[in-house]
């Protein structure tokens, strides 16, 4: 057996020998089962990636997916917006048209005012006087003048029976204005518009039959109660030969254009779609805004979208009766057409007025309550102030109790509750006008300002008052 090498010498290289060689195709120094944990961990290292990139295409996919959505919402809350402030203008004329047609008391309400209005009083007048002129010539003074004498008697007025005529015409016209300066012709007025209201719908579907009539471009009113009532008034005061003046028909123009037609099918359109049409533009509005991701800026947008809707039909009436008043025949009074205009939209432009403020009001509300700086602010502001007003009734005495604990409670409920009053209160009034708005704004404005002197902060059930989300 070898002998082992003392320690410190190097081994002899007989005995040391060469180290044995390793099989082909492997290196020197790796063992030959060292290939498969190899293999296996560059596989998991392979597996961990794959699922590493499967992970990262499902979270993009699911942050994708929301936003994907959401633009989705949004596309179609910008679409319903702009169909609500389109539709506006257009249910602003639907309901004015509406109540034109439906309630009589209204229309009569609308045309009252021509019968005081001077331009139109003195236009009346001028067209009675020309139609009652036509059927009392002069000549029929001499019918009760014996035969034998007419002719001496031509003989003798002959030169003068123009001034004859004129004074004549003088006489009926100053009878006539009596008559439409007073009382009697506002009742009259009265009585011919309430008569021709039952024949408004047959005037919009251009058949006529009644006291308004469509003929052409044309909008006319009869006059034959009036024209009866002056001849009563020229027969008890004289003119004896008035009596002989058969029905007479007179016809006073209150609209004349050649878009009459067009319009006479536009409103009867609106006339059909005067209830649902403004249902269909509220429900675009709160549809818009409830599939919008930020329903506050979605609210302020649409109620100043549709206030701008109004605001553009008040402009555009503006402009027509310019044009309209242009377009008259050379021969129409311009300051009886302005008046009759004026006077038959003007509940039309009241609508306006009204859609604009409570578009304005809505807006601002909205705006309020939002999460925004300036707006926190005014919360700020209004809590502060009412704060400092209870606390000082408090200081003189004032114990809010189980009151102060109920209305912390349900602080927001309440205030939501007088919201949806206040929206009722608008929708069940007849007509409300731009006063009547404010008011009702002012009304919910109080009872916030109620709600929150009351509240008692720090009381039982906060989380319940301040999570029911208060409009305040």
């Amino acid at each position: 057996m070898p002998t082992h090498d003392q320690p410190g010498e190097p081994p002899d290289d007989d005995d040391a020998g060469e180290p044995p060689k390793p099989p082909a195709g492997r290196p020197a120094d790796r063992p030959a089962d060292a290939d498969r944990p190899t293999d296996q961990l560059a596989e998991l290292h392979a597996r961990l990636a794959a699922v590493e990139a499967h992970e990262a295409r499902l979270a993009a996919q699911l942050r994708e997916r929301p936003a994907q959505r959401h633009r989705v919402r949004s596309a179609f809350a910008v679409l319903l917006v702009l169909v609500a402030c389109v539709l506006t203008p257009l249910s602003v004329v639907a309901v004015w048209t509406k109540s034109q047609i439906t309630d009589t008391d209204r229309y009569v309400a609308t045309m009252a005012p021509l019968a005081r209005d001077p331009a139109v009083r003195a236009a009346v007048t001028n067209r009675v006087t020309d139609e009652i002129m036509k059927q009392i010539p002069v000549e029929s003074l001499l019918d009760s003048v014996a035969p034998d004498d007419r002719p001496r008697l031509n003989t003798l007025i002959g030169p003068i029976s123009q001034a004859l005529t004129s004074g004549l015409t003088g006489f009926v016209h100053g009878q006539v204005e009596r008559v439409v300066d007073s009382d009697t012709f506002a009742t009259i007025w009265t009585e011919v518009n309430r008569n021709a209201h039952a024949a408004i719908d047959k005037m919009l579907t251009g058949s006529g039959g009644g006291a308004l009539e469509i003929k052409n471009d044309t909008v006319v009113l009869d006059l034959a109660p009036l024209i009866d009532r002056v001849k009563t008034r020229l027969v008890d005061n004289g003119l004896s030969i008035a009596s002989k003046i058969p029905e007479i028909h007179t016809e006073y123009t209150l609209v004349q254009s050649d878009a009459v037609p067009k319009v006479r099918t536009g409103f009867r359109l609106l006339q059909l779609v005067g209830f649902w049409l403004p249902v269909l533009t509220v429900a675009c509005a709160v549809a818009g805004v409830l599939l919008a991701v930020r329903r506050r800026r979605a609210a302020v947008t649409v109620a100043l979208g549709m206030a701008g809707g109004a605001l553009l039909l008040g402009i555009g009436l503006s402009a027509f009766r310019a044009i309209y008043l242009d377009k008259l025949p050379a021969g129409v009074d311009q300051a009886a057409a302005q008046a009759v205009y004026d006077t038959l939209i003007r509940y039309l432009r009241s609508a306006v007025r009204v859609v604009i403020a409570l578009g304005l009001l809505v807006a601002l509300g909205a705006w309020i309550s939002g999460s925004g700086r300036r707006a926190g602010a005014v919360r700020g502001t209004w809590r502060a102030g009412l704060g400092a007003v209870r606390n000082s009734a408090e200081g003189a005495g004032l114990r809010l109790g189980a009151v102060g604990r109920f209305v912390h409670r349900w602080k927001g409920w309440l205030a939501w509750a007088a919201v949806v009053g206040a929206v009722l209160a608008f929708v069940l009034w007849s007509y409300p006008t731009v006063l009547v708005t404010l008011c009702m704004a002012l009304v919910l404005l109080a009872v916030l300002a109620v709600l929150e002197l009351l509240d008692e902060p720090g009381g039982p059930g906060a989380a319940a008052g301040h999570g029911s989300g208060s409009p305040a």
